[in-house]
């Protein structure tokens, strides 16, 4: 049965429902489309390269984000409330922050292997491939794990049904967290991920071939979490609680669309993978890209 509730300051029993239906067709469709990536990777023999299994780690912490907003939306459509109290609410939040630093780090990763796959043509070792895609997900879990040790805090979202960083506290722990994680989870990543993709896009120019749109990968990370970033920072110098709190609450949920841009980009839009994941769903052998280089290379 149904317990009394009372539903959250700024949010009527439909904006519940509206909120809570957005967090499950973004999870799901999410969480869709990067199993196809995760099996396809399993399965197809051909698909696993180093280069590959970059991307194959980016679905997996994807799906995990996945899974966060579906916990959210069930939360949010059946409860009305967040029901598996405080450390429910602090393993929640940890495992979104593990899953979105993961993946923001695998994109920037993905970005400078695509650079050498493209204009070095030095391909990428094995070791090289899980050496780093252990240390991103060790960083990652460290850097998450962070705020239960009291460094930042995780406490509830507006809507009370899904758990996050706590941005309206404002404090100096907060302030010098977010700082830390902006620098090394925002900035940096984008950075790494604008030098590449331009350089890749400058050899394209040469050989007068352009096999994608470079531009795209930056943008989509920006669009997805630039303004939930930009809130965060926001919250370092004014009062997060005068933003409204249906704001407050749209701006996550659309940074946790990113999953399902994330595998149209890299999985079902990515060359060296979209083949695997076609030979997963029907079965049809596919054949390897072949990158064009330059004369003298």
């Amino acid at each position: 049965k149904m317990a009394a509730y009372t539903l959250p300051e700024g949010f009527s029993d439909f904006d519940m429902f509206a909120f809570g239906s957005a967090l499950l067709v973004g999870g799901l469709l999410g969480f869709f489309l990067n199993a196809i990536s995760i099996l396809a990777y399993i399965s197809v023999k051909q698909m696993r390269t180093p280069s590959n299994f970059l991307v194959f780690n980016l679905a997996v912490a994807d799906i995990m984000l996945n899974l966060n907003g579906l916990i959210a939306a069930y939360a949010s459509l059946f409860y009305r409330h967040w029901p598996w109290g405080q450390d429910g609410c602090s393993n929640h939040a940890f495992m979104g922050m593990t899953a979105v630093l993961a993946s923001i780090s695998f994109l920037a990763t993905i970005a400078w292997d695509r650079y050498h796959q493209y204009v070095t043509s030095q391909k990428l070792f094995w070791s090289t491939a899980w050496t780093i895609s252990i240390i991103i997900w060790g960083l990652a879990i460290i850097w998450a794990a962070v705020p239960l040790i009291g460094w930042g805090v995780y406490d509830f979202e507006p809507m009370r049904t899904c758990c996050t960083l706590d941005y309206t506290k404002g404090d100096m722990d907060y302030i010098t967290y977010m700082g830390a994680l902006t620098v090394f989870y925002l900035i940096f990543p984008a950075y790494v991920m604008k030098s590449n993709y331009d350089a890749i896009h400058a050899y394209f120019k040469k050989i007068h071939k352009h096999r994608w749109n470079t531009s795209i990968p930056l943008r989509v990370l920006l669009f997805c979490w630039g303004p939930y970033e930009i809130m965060c920072i926001y919250a370092c110098f004014g009062n997060a609680r005068l933003v409204s709190p249906k704001l407050r609450m749209l701006l996550p949920v659309l940074a946790k669309t990113n999953p399902i841009f994330n595998a149209w980009l890299y999985s079902f839009g990515n060359e060296f993978y979209r083949g695997g994941v076609w030979q997963f769903l029907t079965g049809q052998k596919f054949t390897e890209p072949v990158v064009v280089k330059l004369k003298g290379r």
